[in-house]
Order: structure tokens, then sequence, then C-alpha cells
């Protein structure tokens, strides 16, 4: 099983005891962290996306230890003006340790096939209801499913008249 989660504005795939280095967290070494920006979980081929986030899914984590990343070196240099500038930066990161991803519900993905025949079921329901909630691509649709001439360049207005 495993899980991409919103970690300090960066997205992680983490599964159960992973190590992760992510931008500084508060806390202390040896605290329990947990992250509920769970984005989507995947198990097997039972997969669960969020819109944005999965209502109830935590993924629970340890802070390991705080440390600095490797150093990058930025070097500045404008040529024939005896312009150099060399600095060096070192990240803070801190490594956690995934105790465990826990999925308390949320929506199940679901594939587009299956989605089309709803949008049908929707299109006739709104025929018998209020044409003036389909768009304009919509209602000439229906005019051209109809037989009605000219339905290229009418308005929505005369598309609805049309219609009813």
């Amino acid at each position: 099983m495993y899980a991409i989660v919103e970690i300090a504005g960066q997205q992680f795939k983490v599964a159960k005891d992973q190590r992760v280095y992510v931008n500084r967290l508060a806390g202390e070494e040896g605290d329990s962290v947990s992250f509920d920006k769970v984005l989507l979980t995947a198990d097997g081929d039972n997969v669960t996306v969020g819109a944005p986030a999965i209502d109830g899914a935590l993924v629970g984590a340890k802070i390991n230890r705080h440390l600095k990343g490797d150093k990058v070196i930025v070097f500045k240099k404008k040529r024939r003006k005896g312009y150099r500038v060399k600095n060096g930066h070192r990240q803070a990161l801190t490594e956690i340790l995934i105790e465990g991803i826990d999925l308390k519900g949320g929506k199940k993905a679901t594939s587009t096939k299956k989605a089309e025949p709803k949008k049908e079921e929707n299109k006739t329901s709104n025929k018998s209801e209020d044409l003036s909630q389909n768009t304009v691509v919509e209602l000439r649709e229906m005019a051209k499913d109809k037989g009605i001439e000219g339905f290229s360049s009418m308005k929505k207005a005369e598309l609805i008249a049309a219609l009813s």
C-alpha cells in the first residue's frame, strides 16, 4: 500500500516503514506527526483518489532527526567587470519514518466509461425539466436530433424556443 501525501508544500509518494527527507518540520526528534492532506492511496488494484484530499485519511510518521542537505554552490559572475560572488547553501531537512497509512472512508476512483452513461441520463432528465440549464452546444445537439433546420446559427433563446 502506498499514498501520495502533501508534506510542507511538496508531494511525496510514501509507503509504510519508508524514510523520507522533507523540508524542516517543527517538532523534536522522536515526536510523532500526522499528515491529513492525503491526495491518493492505492492498495493493489484498489485506488482511492481525493478531490483534492481524501476525507479522514491520515499518514502517521515519526521524526527521526534534523539535518542539513548537501551544499549547493551559487556562483555569480559578470564578465569583464571583475564581479565574482561565491555563496553556498545547505537546506534544512527533517528525516521522517512513515509509521502507517490510515484510510477511514473516502470516495473510490471511478473510470470514465462508467461516468458517461450518467451524463446521458442527466441530458434526458434536463429535457423534461428546464432547457435553459443546458449549454448552447447541448441545445444544438438536441436540435440536430429533432431535425430542426438552421440550428447552427441560432442563439440560446432561439434554440430553447424551437425545442419547446
